[in-house]
């Protein structure tokens, strides 16, 4: 049994990777010209031999739960490959795209684990609100896999059994075998499930009675990439028919780098949209991205297709003549007091006076857009440190202009960071590790680590490597796992395989100590994170 689930497993991950998920999900090249029936009509056709249906657009088991686009794309996959269900592609994003709009989530209920579908590397997750389901299902898998699907009381104790069947080991493995762990999943862990993440809920029939937003038009975005550094522009997006979009974007960097994009979209459940395109060097991008309510705003994530790691963040507002002003960003993202600088406030429908707030005086207008607003400042000598409110007009963006007196300390962001081998002839690239030096003030209170600190933003930094401990020494981690790191703070990883050179002919896998130095003009300042250097990730379904 355990070959067999070992199997389906590598089955899945065989499947996922050849068809590609957001192609799958529709965001990838444009759906098919091949007619294929809807999916209704695919449920009704290809699964009611299983699942039978139980009135008007209700089937067992299939309408028995709700999830986002990846959970359905999920369940639809493990149909093909533990089942035998035939779908072509065309026919899987048909299903999908039905199961997701009519059996999907509210955008409330996706809002606080909204990271694992835009894949953020390094992110540390709270653990469930219950301590039985953190003990008994996160051990296997993240928090927001199962927070995001909502199931009735009997499927919860159907998945119960389901994971018994599928993955017996589950009773023997770490975790599992120090308590009777079939009894408290079913007899505890499934009346929590069915409290915490009810099947039917206010937030669910209200986002079925909304009008549908359409997000055609031009806006304004704005975001960050580590690494890069942030960046803003401008999209245009065309309909083209049944919730499907083509989209044109230009994003502009601090540093002067441009990148075009353009490609389509795909949006389910009437907020959750999935888009391909290609974006100039960073090649193919996938952008995970939820449509809030009105249709004024969405947010999310964009990733490197190939790596995952390689990506920013996106925040779009519509820019039409009559939408609403807004403050999008201001660079550069900080001042120091008695420096006078070039302030850009990038927006839409940027109209009347400026306000910067205590200690910050406009000395000129540069250039004056309906986009954006171009401003010399001076900051007062004495100037506190602390965040201003930067105001346009009706536009507000509230603590969005950082004011410090020097840089206190700095950070290497994220704290935990983990890369992964690859390459090597391997069917797994490398996954790197994007580091970046952040700076901080002390605040107010003069005190580092406090509420009141002051956070600065990336800053250049020179990078080395070493060894964390006396054991990673030992066993020559800085020689055999480390590739390179660029100095924009990215770490490769060595290359993936047994090493022969090594101590036990061991692979490349080592923990290390990364440091950065930063200088603020005569003062040296460094922090150093540990740095895990692991293997392959062999199994990756969309949602981990």
């Amino acid at each position: 049994m355990y070959r067999v689930s070992n199997r389906l497993s590598k089955a899945y991950s065989v499947a996922l990777a050849a068809a590609g998920l957001l192609a799958a999900l529709g965001a990838g090249p444009a759906w098919s010209a091949e007619s294929v029936l809807s999916g209704q009509d695919l449920i009704n056709t290809k699964c009611v031999a299983c699942h039978a249906a139980q009135g008007e657009n209700r089937w067992f088991r299939i309408s028995d739960g709700r999830r986002t686009p990846e959970g359905w794309d999920m369940t639809v996959v493990r149909m093909e490959y533990a089942h035998g269900v035939k779908l072509s592609t065309e026919e899987r994003q048909a299903v999908v795209k039905y199961l997701a709009d009519n059996f999907g989530l509210a955008p409330q209920e996706t809002q606080d684990r909204r990271y694992i579908l835009e894949r953020r590397p390094n992110f540390l997750e709270r653990a469930p609100a219950s301590q039985v389901v953190a003990d008994t299902c996160t051990r296997c898998h993240s928090a927001a896999r199962i927070e995001l699907q909502r199931r009735t009381p009997q499927d919860w104790g159907r998945l119960v059994n389901f994971h018994v069947g599928q993955f017996p080991s589950i009773e023997y493995s770490a975790g599992g075998r120090d308590r009777n762990w079939f009894d408290i999943a079913s007899k505890e862990v499934v009346g929590v499930l069915a409290k915490l993440n009810t099947y039917d809920t206010p937030a669910w029939r209200a986002w079925q009675a909304a009008p549908a937003a359409d997000p055609s038009g031009r806006w304004r975005v704005a975001g960050y990439r580590p690494g890069w550094g942030a960046y803003e522009g401008e999209a245009q997006i065309q309909p083209g028919g049944e919730d499907r979009y083509a989209v044109a974007m230009t994003l502009r960097y601090a540093d002067g780098r441009v990148e075009k994009a353009e490609g389509r979209s795909l949006v389910y459940t009437k907020h959750e949209w999935r888009a391909s395109l290609r974006q100039g060097e960073t090649g193919e991008v996938k952008q995970v991205l939820g449509i809030e309510p009105g249709g004024q705003r969405m947010a999310g994530r964009w990733f490197a297709a190939d790596n995952d790691v390689l990506g920013g963040d996106l925040v779009a507002v519509r820019a039409e003549a009559q939408s609403p002003a807004v403050i999008l960003s201001v660079q550069p993202a900080a001042l120091r007091a008695g420096e006078t600088r070039q302030l850009t406030i990038h927006g839409a429908n940027l109209d009347g006076d400026l306000q910067l707030g205590p200690d910050l005086r406009v000395l000129k207008v540069v250039e004056r857009q309906r986009d954006r607003l171009v401003v010399e400042v001076a900051a007062r000598s004495g100037a506190r440190d602390g965040l201003r409110s930067v105001r346009v007009g009706e536009a507000l963006l509230a603590g969005g202009l950082p004011v410090y007196r020097r840089v206190d300390y700095v950070k290497v962001e994220p704290e935990h960071p983990f890369a992964r081998l690859g390459g090597n002839g391997g069917s797994r690239a490398k996954m790197p590790a994007q580091l970046e030096a952040i700076g901080y003030a002390s605040g107010p209170d003069g005190k580092r680590g406090t509420k009141d600190d002051i956070r600065i933003g990336a800053l250049p930094a020179q990078w080395s490597l070493d060894n964390l401990h006396a054991a990673a020494a030992e066993m020559g981690d800085l020689d055999f796992a480390v590739g390179r790191i660029e100095a924009n703070g990215l770490f490769w990883p060595a290359d993936a395989g047994p090493n022969p050179a090594r101590r036990f002919g061991t692979n490349n896998a080592g923990e290390l100590k990364a440091t950065a130095r930063v200088s603020d003009g005569r003062r040296q300042l460094s922090a150093s994170v540990p740095l895990y250097v692991t293997v392959q990730r062999w199994n990756d379904p969309p949602i981990r």
